[in-house]
């Protein structure tokens, strides 16, 4: 059974539940809902979450170990058969595509008669992309991946149904006039809330195991010194890499520094303008037309630095100031990135600064201040810490970006002050080194995680250091 079929029979235990509870809970009052603890909805809605959140918890639990468990043991039977100089990671891949593809093809049996040629050539008619022919072993484990998966998706329909009916009856056994329906069901709620709070927290935690284990990994096949001090980024599959990091650090701050130099100062001028100066009319037609550019996909930001931007740069600055001949550069990347960041500072900060109580300004008018002096020293103040978060926000975007870098930027890791010239950063090489069919026992690949790794931790230091400042002025002005 589909998940999406299973998840609609859930939702219609549930729904089913909640009106049997309902009515149940108005039968036990005869009839007369003021005998009840709680308003009738509650009962049922208790009912509702007993029937539903479990079984859906335990579904969530199950698609998470199932895949875990089943190719450890698949791939445990697997190994025995590899050459020692073959990738398990590569031959599980094919496995996968296998037994997904199975049904397609025909039965078990008819794809166990196939030779390892014509399978895979069955494979590329279906469209689906091998690393190599198929060995009969490798036939067999997929044969053994899609039996172990149905058998466990049957298992997971049946207890996850299972659980449903049982948490139907209980909490249907549990009606009664003077049940506390309210209290049950705000506390399970609550409960259900705290427990989606802790998932931010879960996931920044995963995300940062994940990358320390591979990280660790890389730095057993890689001196650390050479990754943080070699100022050479030349990465050749097989060995001999020069992986330093610096060149395409240097071109993540680059980039993101001449974004944000177009994005603040344009961003903060717009906030203040429709947040102080602008008319009703005109901030109702403005302030729309600034977030479209938060909409617009980087895929074409990235087509409009390539077509039209980079030619415009290279050929009224670059060339005759004799700074360059490519289209592609740090300036052309920087200049559409700011462009494309500057909703995130416009925005916020014009609500943090509608935030400002009218008070303060009224008070500074009435002391004689300008309009403009009010601004520079009672409400900009006043409204710094949304303003700063608000440009660490745009810098936290610009330093993940990828596509406009790709195609305004180029590829080339250099260490250089010149902004005409092209360069690259460390998010345009993750995806690199990460792309096709790679080998992740090889440090060339390994070092994406890394980098992803540094990655983190400086936007980490950004926020602390943003942090510090607000701390510092929020002192000032209390």
């Amino acid at each position: 059974m589909s998940i999406g079929i299973l998840s609609s029979i859930l939702l219609a235990l549930a729904a089913a539940g909640y009106f049997i509870g309902r009515a149940r809970a108005v039968s036990a009052a005869g009839g007369d809902t003021r005998k009840l603890h709680s308003l009738a909805g509650f009962y049922g809605q208790s009912v509702a979450l007993f029937t539903a959140v479990p079984a859906f918890l335990l579904m969530a639990a199950w698609l998470f170990i199932q895949p875990i468990l089943i190719e450890s043991r698949v791939s445990g039977q697997l190994q025995q058969t590899l050459a020692p100089d073959a990738s398990l990671s590569l031959v599980m891949a094919d496995v996968r595509r296998l037994a997904n593809a199975i049904d397609s093809i025909g039965t078990a049996d008819e794809v166990a008669a196939l030779s390892p040629e014509a399978l895979t050539a069955r494979l590329g008619e279906q469209g689906v992309a091998m690393g190599g022919d198929m060995s009969v072993a490798q036939v067999a484990a997929a044969n053994e991946y899609r039996l172990l998966s149905n058998q466990s998706r049957t298992g997971m329909t049946v207890a996850t149904i299972a659980l449903a009916l049982a948490g139907l009856a209980f909490a249907l056994r549990r009606i009664r006039i003077d049940f506390r329906a309210r209290n049950v069901t705000e506390q399970f709620v609550m409960v259900l809330m705290i427990a989606a709070s802790l998932i931010a927290v879960l996931t920044t935690a995963g995300i940062v195991v994940s990358l320390l284990f591979e990280t660790i990994h890389f730095f057993k096949l890689y001196p650390a010194s050479d990754f943080f001090l070699s100022t050479t980024w030349s990465p050749k599959f097989g060995g001999g890499s020069d992986l330093g990091i610096w060149p395409l650090l240097w071109g993540t701050l680059y980039v993101s520094l001449i974004a944000l130099i177009v994005a603040v100062p344009v961003g903060l001028m717009s906030a203040i303008y429709l947040a102080e100066y602008a008319s009703p009319r005109v901030r109702t037609w403005v302030k729309p037309a600034i977030e479209i550019l938060a909409g617009i996909p980087t895929i074409v930001y990235g087509l409009f630095a390539l077509i039209t931007v980079g030619p415009l740069l290279r050929d009224y600055f670059a060339l005759p100031l004799g700074l360059g001949n490519s289209s592609s550069s740090v300036m052309t990347a920087g200049l559409v990135m700011g462009i494309m960041v500057i909703p995130f500072v416009s925005s916020l900060s014009d609500d943090i600064i509608n935030a400002v109580p009218q008070s303060l300004r009224d008070g500074s008018l009435g002391l004689g201040a300008t309009p403009s002096e009010t601004v520079r020293q009672v409400v900009l103040p006043a409204a710094l810490p949304g303003i700063v978060g608000a440009i660490l926000l745009a810098a936290s975007r610009a330093i993940g970006e990828t596509m406009i870098v790709v195609m305004g930027a180029g590829a080339a890791a250099k260490l250089s002050l010149n902004p005409f010239e092209a360069m690259t950063t460390v998010t345009v090489k993750i995806v690199s080194q990460l792309t096709g069919d790679t080998e992740f026992a090889s440090p060339e690949t390994l070092v994406a995680f890394a980098l992803g790794l540094t990655l983190f931790v400086i936007t980490l230091a950004l926020n602390i250091l943003a942090l510090w400042i607000v701390r510092r002025y929020r002192e000032q002005y209390e």
